[in-house]
């Protein structure tokens, strides 16, 4: 069991460093009036890529922390 939640975890990890690395930085459009910033802030957010990669790295950084927690409790 101990061997197979290290192999996930491992593997959420490297999925989850290529999707941070992914994401464009929150400071991409703040010197920008129109354009870029209205992309980020627009109501489709959540339609676009970006939005997309965002609930999937809430969704990898959870199950992260939920099997390191596990990992720890078995390994004691």
């Amino acid at each position: 069991m101990s061997t197979v939640l290290t192999v996930v975890f491992i593997i959420i990890s490297l999925i989850l460093t290529v999707v941070v690395l992914l994401q464009e930085g929150k400071s991409a459009g703040l010197g920008v009036v129109n354009g870029a910033a209205d992309t980020y802030w627009g109501k489709n957010k959540g339609r676009s890529m970006e939005g997309a990669l965002e609930k999937f790295t809430k969704i990898l950084v959870f199950l992260f922390i939920v099997i390191a927690v596990v990992l720890n409790i078995i390994n004691k």
